[in-house]
């Protein structure tokens, strides 16, 4: 088994203090910075993607993994240009106005990051002009709306409008997500994509950016 593979093995176990050293013998010996993110690191997160959303990981073990990878890119930054760094694409996510849960966009967040994507987490109770503000500054490809109460779901769609309002619904592509939604109220207030957990998000992120 090649460094790289057992590098992406320590992150798919866990096992941030051996992804650590990996990372750190790989540097030393003169590994690729990138290489080492992309097949090792990287490489790992993506198994640990397919997992979960499988069911065959769950929730603690996918944080362990994310703080594997992170161990190991936090080595890696300073030896990297910021515009050399992989990215996925960029997301702003929040949960939308009226609504104050955020455990379910956390695990967003934190697959999203672990997949390579920059991401801006905007928290919980955003209204419409924030995420709009939020589009024309950090000008992501991808929006993320996340609500847990039916009461709140329609802020959603007064988000997507006020995109609209402001020319912006073109430039960006909404996704969105929490207990209560479905493809159907997807559909029904025109967003671009739906996915009922951290996994599916990622994927549809990467779809859409592709």
């Amino acid at each position: 088994m090649s460094d790289f593979s057992s590098l992406a093995e320590l992150v798919i176990n866990g096992n941030y203090n051996g992804a650590k050293d990996l990372t750190q013998k790989l540097i030393d010996s003169g590994a690729d910075p990138l290489e080492i993110i992309n097949q090792g690191l990287m490489a790992g997160m993506d198994v640990v993607g397919v997992r979960f959303k499988a069911g065959d990981m769950y929730v603690p073990e996918v944080m362990m993994s994310a703080k594997a990878m992170s161990t190991g890119i936090e080595l890696l930054k300073p030896l990297i240009a910021d515009s050399d760094m992989p990215s996925a694409g960029k997301v702003v996510i929040g949960t939308v106005k009226g609504d104050l849960h955020d455990i379910g966009k956390k695990l967003v967040v934190m697959m999203l990051e672990s997949a390579g994507f920059d991401v801006v987490d905007l928290g919980v109770d955003i209204d419409p002009d924030a995420f709009v503000n939020a589009v024309k500054e950090h000008s992501p490809q991808v929006i993320g709306l996340s609500a847990l109460l039916t009461t709140t779901m329609l802020s959603m769609k007064d988000t997507i409008e006020a995109l609209k309002e402001e020319g912006l619904r073109d430039k960006v592509k909404v996704i969105i997500g929490g207990a209560p939604i479905s493809q159907s109220f997807a559909d029904e207030i025109g967003a671009d994509g739906y996915a009922s957990d951290a996994g599916t998000a990622t994927e549809l992120c990467r779809n859409l950016i592709a």
